[in-house]
């Protein structure tokens, strides 16, 4: 993550457990924290074998300078901290404008991908990037200054030939249009799948052959 922002709306991030797994610790859960957020927790990652070595760039929110905190947990439930300082701003409040329907019907259209060539047991990169305000409830309309409902992508969950790879509980901390990158080690060729609900109860889906 870089120590300065652009925009406090979008601030990429990378996560790995990298010094964990060096340890001898597995991760099974990482809970993502900005300490200073109206709503600190941005999401929350359920890891499985099939992921390998755990690495996720995504992009967040930041309200004012902070610390981004990843706290991984185990299947004993201990608690692993890391954390980083990040200077940003106005990313979860202020105004916001635009054709509320228009924005609405393009809401859930998903760019789903994995890298090729793919090579099974090995590690494959994948790229997940749904369509969606991500609106956090605490934002207000341009003209009128009242609240703008909140309106957000809360879960996407993975799937490999309907074993599960990944679940996701997304937060409003995530940032407008979320983006989540990856690797996971397919065993043999098939579909990965995701589905991502919002919290209307909308449901989006999409899959991707995979074979080498």
């Amino acid at each position: 993550a870089p120590r300065r922002a652009e925009s406090g709306a979008q601030v990429p991030v990378t996560y790995s457990v990298d010094n964990a797994t060096a340890k001898g610790v597995k991760i099974t859960k990482l809970y993502a924290f900005v300490d200073a957020n109206p709503i600190p927790l941005t999401a929350t990652y359920h890891l499985t074998d099939a992921l390998g070595s755990f690495q996720m760039a995504t992009r967040i929110r930041f309200e004012t300078d902070a610390f981004v905190r990843l706290v991984g947990e185990d299947a004993s439930g201990n608690l692993y901290l890391a954390s980083r300082e990040i200077r940003a701003a106005g990313g979860c409040g202020g105004t916001v404008e635009g054709d509320e329907a228009a924005i609405r019907a393009s809401a859930g259209k998903i760019k789903f991908k994995v890298e090729e060539p793919v090579k099974i047991g090995s590690a494959a990169s994948t790229t997940f990037n749904i369509k969606h305000p991500m609106r956090t409830g605490l934002q207000r309309e341009l003209v009128s200054q009242g609240f703008v409902p909140a309106f957000y992508i809360n879960k996407a969950a993975f799937t490999y030939n309907s074993k599960p790879v990944l679940t996701i509980d997304v937060g409003v901390g995530t940032a407008e249009d979320p983006y989540f990158k990856f690797n996971f080690v397919p065993t043999e060729a098939g579909k990965l799948e995701v589905t991502a609900t919002d919290n209307e109860g909308k449901t989006f889906a999409q899959a991707v052959e995979v074979k080498s």
